[in-house]
C-alpha cells in the first residue's frame, strides 16, 4: 500500500472509530415527552396534608455560621396563595412558609405538539415536590419557635399579585418579641430578589443567620446522559464543582443528621443550586458577602438540597437588620444568563454545560447565536456556522488537497521504487522519504483536515444537544426541532403516508431512516469518489461500505448535527474538487482520479 492511501486510509478509520466510540458512549437518547420539565401539576396546592423530613433550618452558636439540623416542611392542602404573573411566568407563593413552590414557564410546552406549559417548580405533595424556602437559624438568646420557618404562617402585608412591577411583603411575629419581613420581587426575565428582615422589639440582644433553601423530593427524571449534567452546582469563589444526583449519596456522611453533604465556605462571590437539562434553580448571595455553600442529600427522605447559610447576625435590642439574595428560577437562555453575568452574577454563563472543549463550545455557540438573530432560521444558521468554519480551515485544506495532488503526481516514480526495491521493504520506505522529501511533499498532510474536524464535530455536537436555544428549534417543513433526530421515515414515505415514523432509538428507526441520514450517506460517497481507491481489495471494500455505515449511524444523532455533516461534506468536496483541478487533474466521481503523466516519469 502506497503512503498516500496508507495515511488515507489511518484518517479514515481513526474518524470512524472515534465516532463509533462516540455514539456507544454517548448515544442519542430517545425521544420521551420532554423528560427535562418537571412533573406538571394539575392543582397549585399539596394534594394530602402531611409531613415530610426534609430541609435544613440551621442551629447555630452566635458569632458562628450555622450548621444545618432537619426541620418538617408540611403538605398542606388548601393553604392560602399569593399570586405571581409576569410576563413569562404564572404560579404563586405558599404563604405556609412563604414557599416559592408552584412556577411555571409561560414560554416553554413540554413538547412541540401540546400547548401544555412547563411547570418548574411543585409544592410538596406532589410526586416531585420543588421548592424554594427561605427563614433564620436561631442563635443566642432564641430557640426554632422564636424564628420563621418551613411551616410558619405568613400574612400579607403589602401587595395583592408579585410582577415585574409590584413586590410583595410578608410579615410574620414571633412570641420572642421579633417582627419578620420578606419582601419578594421579580424582574422581567427569571431573576427574584428577597429580602429579609428583622426587626427587634423584645429589649434584648438576639443572634440569629439568614438562609435560603432549594429542596428537591426524590431524584427528578432526565436524560441521564453522560455528555449532561444534571444535578447539584457551587459556584464558590470562582471555582465551579458539579454533582450528579448519583454521586450525591456518596459525599460525606454527617452522622448527627444522616444525610450526605458537601460544604464550602465562599468569601465574596458564588452561587449554588440545581440544574436540570434545559432549566435551573440558583441562590445567589450577594458579592462580598460570606456564605456557606451546601449540597445535600437525606438518604432517609430521598431528598436533595441546596443551601446557602449566611453569617449570624447580632441584632441589639430597637435595631433592624436586614439582607437581600438572589434567586434564579427559569429557563437556561444564554443572553438572559449573559446579562446577569455582567450585572455581578460570577461566572453564571458556566451554569450552562459547555464541557471539556469549552474553548470551543462557547465560541461556536455565541456565533450560532447571531447567525440565528440574523438570519432568523437555526437550520440556516448552522449552515452559515459550517460555511465560516470551513472558510477558517481553507488555507490548511489548501495544503492538504495539493498535498494530495502532489502525491497523485508522484505515482509513476513511486511505482518505479517499487519495482526496484522489490521485496525489500526498508529500502522502499527509504527511498520513498527521500523522494517526499526531494519533491517538498508531506505524505501526512491529507489527515490534517479530518482530524481538526473532530473536535469541532463534537463541540457541535454538545451545542446542539445542551443548549436551550436548539431546542424545538425550526428548519423548514418536518424539521420542527433540530435538537431531535430526523422526523422522516421511509416506513412511511417521508411524512407522504399517514402513520408515524418508528420510535426514535428503536430497530426500525435505525433500518427506516429518513430523508437527512440518506443525504449525509450520498454526501460522504462523493466525497470519497475524490480520493484515489486502495490498492488492498479489503481496503476497498471497507471504503466502500463506510458512507453507508456512516448514514445510520449519524442517523439517530440530533438533526441538527446531521445537517452540519451535510453542508460539511459538499463544502469538502467542493473545495477538493477545484483544487484538484487547479492542478491539472480531472476527478472523476464515477470512477477514480484522472491525471495527466509528469513529463519527468519515464518507463
Amino acid at each position: 500500500m502506497d503512503e498516500q492511501n496508507k495515511n488515507l486510509f489511518l484518517a479514515t478509520a481513526l474518524s470512524f472509530v472515534v465516532i463509533l466510540v462516540w455514539f456507544i458512549l454517548f448515544p442519542p437518547p430517545e425521544t420521551v415527552e420532554d423528560p427535562n420539565a418537571p412533573a406538571q401539576v394539575t392543582e397549585t396546592v399539596g394534594a394530602t396534608p402531611g409531613g415530610e423530613t426534609v430541609a435544613t433550618a440551621p442551629s447555630v452558636a452566635p458569632g458562628t455560621t450555622p450548621a444545618a439540623a432537619p426541620e418538617t416542611v408540611e403538605a398542606v392542602a388548601d393553604t392560602p396563595r399569593l399570586p405571581l404573573d409576569t410576563p413569562r411566568l404564572e404560579g404563586s407563593i405558599s404563604l405556609t412558609g412563604g414557599r416559592i413552590d408552584d412556577l411555571r414557564l409561560k414560554d416553554y410546552t413540554v413538547s412541540l405538539d401540546s400547548e401544555e406549559i412547563v411547570q418548574m417548580l411543585d409544592p410538596v405533595g406532589q410526586d416531585s415536590a420543588y421548592y424554594v424556602l427561605y427563614g433564620w437559624a436561631p442563635g443566642n438568646g432564641l430557640n426554632s419557635a422564636d424564628v420563621p420557618g418551613a411551616n410558619t404562617e405568613w400574612t400579607v402585608e403589602q401587595g395583592e399579585t408579585l410582577t415585574t412591577q409590584t413586590p410583595v411583603t410578608l410579615r410574620w411575629d414571633s412570641p420572642a418579641g421579633l417582627t419578620f419581613r420578606r419582601t419578594v420581587s421579580i424582574d422581567e426575565n427569571y431573576m427574584f430578589s428577597v429580602k429579609q428582615s428583622v426587626e427587634n422589639t423584645s429589649g434584648a440582644t438576639v443572634s440569629l443567620a439568614p438562609y435560603g433553601i432549594v429542596a428537591r423530593h426524590g431524584e427528578p427524571d432526565g436524560k441521564k446522559f453522560f455528555v449532561l449534567h444534571e444535578g447539584a452546582m457551587q459556584m464558590s469563589d470562582g471555582i465551579l464543582e458539579l454533582t450528579t444526583y448519583a454521586n450525591m449519596p456518596d459525599l460525606d456522611v454527617n452522622a448527627a443528621e444522616g444525610t450526605h453533604a458537601l460544604v464550602e465556605r465562599v468569601n465574596q462571590t458564588g452561587w449554588v443550586g440545581f440544574t436540570d437539562h434545559y432549566w435551573q434553580s440558583v441562590l445567589i448571595p450577594g458579592n462580598d458577602q460570606p456564605f456557606k455553600s451546601v449540597i445535600k442529600y437525606d438518604q432517609a427522605a430521598d431528598i436533595y438540597q441546596s443551601e446557602a447559610v449566611l453569617a449570624t447576625r447580632e441584632v441589639a435590642a430597637g435595631q433592624t437588620v436586614d439582607v437581600t439574595t438572589q434567586l434564579f428560577a427559569g429557563a437556561k437562555e444564554w443572553e438572559a444568563i449573559k446579562e446577569y453575568q455582567a450585572q455581578g452574577v460570577d461566572r453564571f454563563v458556566d451554569s450552562i454545560d459547555w464541557g471539556w472543549f469549552f474553548f470551543l463550545t462557547k465560541p461556536i455557540f455565541a456565533v450560532l447565536h447571531w447567525l440565528h438573530a440574523v438570519i432568523g432560521n437555526m437550520g440556516l444558521a448552522i449552515i452559515a456556522l459550517t460555511v465560516l468554519l470551513k472558510a477558517l480551515l481553507f488555507p490548511l485544506a489548501y495544503k492538504s488537497y495539493a498535498s494530495m495532488a502532489k502525491m497523485k503526481e508522484l505515482q509513476p516514480e513511486m511505482e518505479q521504487l517499487k519495482e526496484r526495491a522489490g521485496d525489500d521493504r526498508e529500502k522502499l520506505q527509504k527511498e520513498m522519504m527521500a523522494l517526499y522529501k526531494e519533491k517538498k511533499v508531506n505524505p501526512a498532510a491529507g489527515c490534517l483536515p479530518i482530524l481538526l474536524q473532530i473536535p469541532i464535530f463534537f463541540s457541535l455536537y454538545k451545542v446542539i444537544f445542551v443548549t436551550l436555544e436548539l431546542r424545538h428549534a425550526d428548519f423548514f417543513g418536518p424539521f420542527r426541532d433540530l435538537s431531535a433526530p430526523d422526523p422522516t421515515s421511509i416506513f412511511n414515505f417521508f411524512g407522504l403516508l399517514p402513520w408515524a415514523s418508528p420510535e426514535p432509538g428503536s430497530i426500525l428507526a435505525l433500518i427506516f431512516i429518513g430523508i437527512l441520514p440518506l443525504l449525509l450517506g450520498v454526501s460522504m460517497w462523493l466525497q470519497q469518489k475524490l480520493n484515489p481507491a486502495p490498492a488492498d481489495p479489503a481496503q476497498q471494500m471497507i471504503f466502500a461500505w463506510m458512507p453507508w455505515v456512516f448514514m445510520f449511524m449519524l442517523g439517530g444523532f440530533a438533526s441538527g448535527l446531521v445537517v452540519y455533516w451535510i453542508t460539511n461534506n459538499v463544502i469538502t468536496f467542493t473545495q477538493q474538487f477545484l483544487i484538484m483541478r487547479s492542478h491539472g487533474y480531472k476527478p472523476d466521481i464515477l470512477g477514480n482520479i484522472k491525471g495527466k503523466k509528469p513529463e519527468t516519469a519515464k518507463k
